[in-house]
């Protein structure tokens, strides 16, 4: 009898050679039908390649790459919606780039994995806003151990915050 070999989850920065293949994820339905503005989608996250308060990563599967992820701090950015989280709070957004990996479980296996580093990093809380909508992100972020918050309306549109606490962490939710 054979083992199959877990799949190995990685991030790396987001690199401009990267900009066309974040283009190609962008013109997919399944991408296309949440992220504002998918038209500008890969331009808007190559102005965060150098950002302070953005970090842009390729998630990768067994070394290929397989979605797009980002993390930020909203206590970087003016007036930011996310700010009244505790200090040091972490966003992230994420989505599956390659329309044949949707529905088979990487999304929670990223977010879960990115939330780990985050908190050996540092950050009290990850958060996630999802449009409610968005059943298939909603679950996702859900099976990663994020817990629904509460609905919001910002300058994002219609969210539901998420979000998940360090461990052993004093605001655990």
């Amino acid at each position: 009898m054979t083992r199959e070999k877990a799949p190995r989850y990685a991030f790396r920065p987001l690199a401009e050679g990267d900009l066309p293949l974040l283009d190609r994820w962008f013109r997919q339905p399944h991408v296309r039908e949440w992220w504002d503005d998918a038209d500008k989608g890969a331009a808007v996250i190559a102005s965060h390649i150098d950002s302070d308060s953005v970090e842009p990563l390729i998630a990768e599967l067994d070394g290929k790459p397989i979605g797009y992820i980002q993390n930020y701090d909203p206590h970087l950015e003016d007036d930011h919606p996310y700010a009244d989280q505790p200090f040091g709070t972490l966003g992230i957004d994420l989505f599956i780039g390659e329309p044949a990996l949707v529905g088979k479980g990487h999304g929670p296996a990223l977010m879960r994995r990115l939330c780990e580093l985050l908190f050996e990093e540092g950050a009290p809380r990850v958060v996630a806003d999802p449009d409610p909508r968005n059943v298939r992100a909603v679950r996702a972020y859900e099976k990663a151990g994020l817990l629904p918050l509460g609905e919001r309306r910002s300058r994002y549109g219609h969210v539901l915050l998420m979000a998940s606490d360090a461990p052993g962490g004093e605001d655990d939710i």
